[in-house]
């Protein structure tokens, strides 16, 4: 019988019996072991290497540092200037009380926003009503006073007082006859002189009352005089001024918002007792809002309206405004003489109110000569700003007056510099007086020289 050609064969040997699959275990070990050690070898290349020599310059010393430059020129420096201060209205108001009397209603409190002649308190107006009534009553006295005066009397009247003075002429007539008669009397004896006195008194008396209904009659027939009209005329003009100051006054128990605003005090509660000219309510107008800034005392000849200024505010941290200075105030505080610019603000962004802190900042050009270069050519040390030139192949530390920090750029001054100069813009990190070096046009990487 033929073995099956499809069983693995078995090889018998002194250790034993190995199959086929035993034969290939051995051979992935194998290679796996080779991997390791390849993979030790390559690690071992990359981090134990020895480092590449560096080449001395012919004298010994280190290999010059290639260094990139830049040629200097003059410019104009920028001095940026921050200014705080806050928002303020424009428009703030005290509503004040125009009559005295006591609280009744208040319509408002303090937050609400209210418009122009609104009602906003009413105080108790009585004793004011009572008043304007007694008033209007002489006012409609005097007018029909001066009506009548300008109509001239009527045709009854003139005919009864024509009836009255034909009464007091009969009336004089007889006590005239009676005088006559009692002086006859007192003649022969027949009376006494006393009753010829009084006859005589009863005859003055009539004599005046007939006097007076004449002249009655004669006014109403004639009319009034100008004089008469224009003293009447006086009198009912008076009376309506009366009458119009104790409506106002009525009218000022209604305490009305001047302006329109928002509310920000109240002074006074429902009962209290206000005098004329007592605060009520402050109206702030909240759409009205202008910014006021403190400038240093040594900056304010420089600062001047229509300045560009950049505005920001902390409680509104998304939102700043280019814009320019208004006006500046011409008074300075007297404590810290500092003077105040205004800046207008339209419009108001929303969030903005009263009373929020504001910064303000405002770029100025200097005055000062001075050049402008890139901050990568600056190096600072112990205190003190320096450049470096090539003098002779080495490296020249220069030190530098910083005029203006612009960013980017930064405008320097040292008398030694002169424009076209050229100084070490790139490579001199860790550079020192008199360190070789060699200029190149441009550098990608600054080789390390530690």
């Amino acid at each position: 019988m033929k073995p099956n050609s499809s069983l693995p064969r078995i090889e018998h040997n002194s250790l034993g019996v190995v199959s086929r699959s035993s034969t290939t275990k051995w051979w992935i070990g194998f290679l796996v072991g080779v991997t390791i050690i390849n993979g030790g070898l390559t690690f071992w290349r990359l981090g134990f290497s020895p480092a590449p020599v560096t080449k001395e310059s012919p004298s010994g010393g280190p290999p010059p540092r290639p260094v990139e430059t830049v040629t200097l020129q003059q410019g104009t420096s920028l001095n940026s200037l921050r200014l705080l201060g806050q928002v303020e209205s424009v428009q703030q108001s005290v509503v004040r009380a125009q009559t005295g009397g006591v609280v009744k209603t208040i319509m408002v409190k303090v937050g609400d926003s209210v418009a122009s002649r609104q009602l906003m308190a009413v105080l108790d107006d009585r004793d004011q009503s009572f008043n304007l009534d007694e008033l209007q009553a002489r006012l409609t006295q005097e007018t029909t006073n001066l009506i009548r005066l300008e109509q001239g009397t009527r045709p009854e009247v003139i005919t009864q007082r024509r009836a009255a003075v034909i009464s007091a002429i009969a009336r004089e007539q007889e006590a005239r006859d009676s005088w006559q008669r009692t002086s006859e009397l007192v003649k022969e004896g027949a009376l006494s002189q006393q009753l010829l006195i009084g006859a005589r008194s009863n005859l003055d008396n009539l004599r005046g009352q007939r006097l007076g209904a004449e002249a009655s009659l004669a006014e109403a027939e004639s009319g009034p005089t100008p004089m008469e009209i224009q003293v009447q005329h006086g009198k009912v003009k008076a009376a309506r001024a009366a009458f119009n100051q104790a409506k106002l006054i009525v009218e000022r128990t209604r305490i009305i918002a001047t302006t329109a605003g928002v509310v920000h005090t109240r002074f006074v509660s429902q009962g209290d007792l206000v005098q004329p000219n007592s605060p009520m309510f402050t109206l702030v107008a909240a759409d009205k809002l202008d910014i006021f800034l403190d400038i240093p005392e040594e900056m304010s000849t420089q600062l001047k309206p229509g300045i560009p200024i950049l505005l920001t505010a902390r409680a509104l941290p998304n939102w700043q405004s280019r814009t320019q200075i208004t006006a500046i105030l011409p008074i300075a505080d007297p404590i810290s003489r500092r003077q105040r610019v205004r800046v207008e603000l339209n419009p108001v962004p929303d969030g903005l109110i009263a009373g929020m802190a504001v910064t303000g900042m405002v770029t100025l050009a200097g005055d000062r000569p001075n050049f402008v270069v890139s901050r990568d050519a600056l190096t600072f040390r112990n205190g003190q700003w320096f450049v470096f030139t090539i003098m002779n192949g080495k490296a020249k530390q220069i030190p530098v007056e910083l005029i203006a920090d612009m960013d980017e750029q930064m405008a320097i001054y040292q008398s030694g510099l002169k424009e076209g100069q050229a100084v070490v813009l790139r490579g001199g990190d860790g550079l020192r007086d008199g360190m070789p070096v060699k200029e190149v046009q441009a550098l990608k990487t600054i080789p390390n020289q530690n």
